[in-house]
Order: C-alpha cells, then sequence, then structure tokens
C-alpha cells in the first residue's frame, strides 16, 4: 500500500533545485523525490554503520600484523 506524504515549508530555492534535479534526469519532481526518498530508507544511517562493522569484527579471525603483511606480500607475487 502506498501512503502519500505532505511536505510543508519548503523553501522555493530548494524546490527548484529538486525540480532542476529531477528534470535533469528525465523524471517529474513525484518520480524523482520518490525514488530519493526510497534510497533514502534504503541507506543505513552512519550510526547503524558502524554498528553493524562492530558487530561484524566480532566475527574476523583474529590476525596479527606478522600474518597481513604476510598476506599482503603473497597478494603482490
Amino acid at each position: 500500500m502506498t501512503v502519500t506524504i505532505t511536505v510543508r515549508n519548503v523553501p522555493d530555492g530548494v524546490r527548484d533545485e529538486l525540480a532542476a534535479r529531477a528534470a535533469k534526469s528525465g523524471r517529474s519532481l513525484q518520480e524523482y523525490l520518490s525514488a530519493e526518498l526510497l534510497r533514502l530508507a534504503s541507506t543505513p544511517s552512519a550510526l547503524e554503520a558502524v554498528a553493524q562493522a562492530r558487530l561484524n569484527t566480532q566475527t574476523y579471525p583474529s590476525l596479527s600484523m606478522g600474518n597481513i603483511v604476510e598476506a599482503v606480500g603473497d597478494g603482490r607475487r
């Protein structure tokens, strides 16, 4: 189900810039804003990304500096 969202008090300059970007991409302002909202909603916030990275590090194998240097060296051969 789709929902209608109304944004009030958008400055004229902001509206004009968004309309120009929409036109440049060959889309209506409605299509452009819908795509941008979808992109925004599907991109994790910086806080979420950091939390996920910290969680991921708990599953990484423990590596020493020597292991890393050796792996880099092996990749150059």
